[in-house]
């Protein structure tokens, strides 16, 4: 008798926290009003984890995903999906781009070269991975773009590690992907090989 009740408080426990988080991770919380054409978030130049300057314009012309990352996530082991996707599609036009971010939860405390030994030597990355960037403290100017100037349906606030930008092969925004969802989904690698 003592087991139900203690039973159904944890269910309903469980479901309040689920549904307390949700919001955070949601895979739409983005704005939908209208707003000012997007910008040119190829024209942004960003620090490569080497420390050597990348002019996103280099890209131009391939499919991009660009993923704020962090090596102590519970999402930390979508790494390897993303490597797979770099196996699988880099010769086909995808590129993916890292961008190491310690403002959530304070799950990237590393340096730019403890972030490049983990991610190589945990997961094998071989994608290009940049410097750490700040998204909601200081956010770097890409991400601040992204957030604020990319169109309805994609603009808003990154709200965790592992959310994922789509950008075509002219540059433009075309779709968000939020934490919960894994770079190798089915509607996430439909979309990639729709703009292939």
């Amino acid at each position: 008798m003592s087991r139900r009740p203690s039973a159904t408080l944890l269910a309903a426990l469980l479901l309040l926290l689920t549904s307390a988080c949700a919001p955070a991770l949601a895979d739409r919380d983005v704005d939908s009003t209208p707003g000012a054409p997007p910008v040119d978030l190829l024209a942004h130049t960003v620090t490569g984890i080497d420390g050597q300057d990348v002019p996103l314009e280099r890209f131009r012309g391939n499919v991009i995903l660009i993923v704020n990352t962090a090596s102590e996530c519970g999402f930390t082991s979508q790494y390897a999906d993303l490597q797979e996707l770099h196996e699988q599609y880099a010769d086909r036009g995808l590129v993916i781009l890292g961008f190491p971010c310690n403002d959530f939860g304070g799950q990237e405390p590393g340096s730019n070269e403890e972030i490049a030994a983990f991610c190589t030597g945990e997961f094998g990355v071989t994608f290009p991975m940049m410097a750490r960037v700040g998204i909601t403290e200081d956010p770097h100017p890409l991400f601040r773009d992204l957030q604020e100037n990319t169109p309805r349906g994609i603009r808003g606030p990154v709200r965790w590690n592992f959310t994922k930008f789509l950008l075509d092969r002219e540059g433009q925004p075309v779709d968000r992907f939020s934490p919960t969802t894994r770079p190798n989904a089915p509607r996430v690698i439909e979309r990639i090989e729709s703009l292939l």
